[in-house]
């Protein structure tokens, strides 16, 4: 594998064959390549893994190739959004070359100060570990590359005062088209999201058969995903599109099924059954369980058996 670690945009732009950046923090770029032009260039053969200490969004449309996010591959003949943070990674393999891209890069300090910067960090798809490629329809392609060609122009046509204010605004409407169209897509993967829930339930199970809870705690949501070979963001966002609720909202849940069948066996105290399910203390476990069910541990143990 070719391994490619970006410093600056300058080694970024070189790379991609893009003018050397106005901004040293910020650039905008664009390629456009003829059928005949496309021909000459031959897929690279090996994987590469990319890194940058900057922020990137690419708009591509691949000719031939994979892409992989993760563990997770797709065929992007479409056009398709790559996004990833200062120091994330992501993986190409056999990419022949795409007919048009559009890149934007920008170092951290260029939004320093600014609401932007704390509104990217809400942005769960900057932090999927590049698991999970926005795939656009052509209307939400049209729409994104508009927004590109509008912070293209504002960039290369004699930037003043207002220059970066007007660049900055459009970068945030990328954004947030960026988040619907994410969320349309999630809406539109329900099988693919109903298989990582089937394979999150089955890791809670294994966990609990093999009495891992008791042995080393509740896990986490960062262990679980580690698991799944996604990012906690990516599994959670997926999870909440499939079920309404949180990855920790699910482990809650499976906790308290399973205690509910615990606290039922005879002659068990409520103690062993916090134990039991990864609480080091027990108040913990009957504050949760009165929580999700409305009963106390104890109370619940009484009305199952008055019925």
């Amino acid at each position: 594998m070719i391994h490619k670690n970006y410093k600056n945009i300058t080694e970024f732009n070189q790379d991609q064959n893009l003018p050397e950046p106005e901004n040293p923090l910020f650039m905008v770029g664009h390629l456009k390549l003829g059928a005949d032009e496309i021909k000459k260039i031959s897929p690279s053969k090996k994987s590469i893994s990319y890194n940058s200490q900057f922020y990137v969004i690419s708009l591509k449309k691949i000719v031939s190739g994979e892409i992989i996010y993760g563990r997770t591959k797709y065929d992007c003949s479409t056009g398709s959004m790559l996004f990833w943070a200062p120091n994330q990674t992501l993986i190409t393999k056999d990419i022949a070359i795409t007919s048009e891209v559009w890149h934007i890069a920008f170092h951290d300090d260029f939004i320093r100060g600014l609401d932007i910067r704390k509104k990217i960090k809400n942005y769960n798809f900057f932090n999927y570990y590049v698991n999970e490629a926005l795939h656009l329809s052509p209307k939400e392609e049209e729409t994104i590359k508009s927004i590109f060609k509008n912070i293209y122009n504002e960039y290369h046509n004699n930037q003043d005062e207002f220059s970066k204010d007007i660049i900055i605004s459009q970068l945030e409407t990328l954004l947030k088209y960026s988040d619907r169209f994410y969320k349309r897509q999630f809406i539109n993967r329900q099988t693919i999201n109903k298989e990582l829930f089937t394979k999150f339930k089955e890791i809670l199970n294994a966990y609990f058969e093999s009495n891992r809870f008791e042995e080393e705690g509740i896990p986490s949501v960062e262990w679980i995903a580690n698991e799944l070979g996604v990012s906690y963001r990516y599994m959670s966002d997926t999870i909440k599109a499939e079920t309404g609720k949180t990855a920790i909202d699910q482990i809650n849940l499976f906790l308290i099924e399973e205690a509910k069948n615990l606290l039922l066996k005879e002659n068990v105290p409520i103690s062993e059954t916090a134990y039991k399910l990864g609480f080091k203390y027990p108040q913990y476990f009957s504050r949760l369980f009165k929580k999700k069910t409305g009963l106390s541990p104890k109370e619940y143990i009484e009305s199952v058996s008055a019925n």
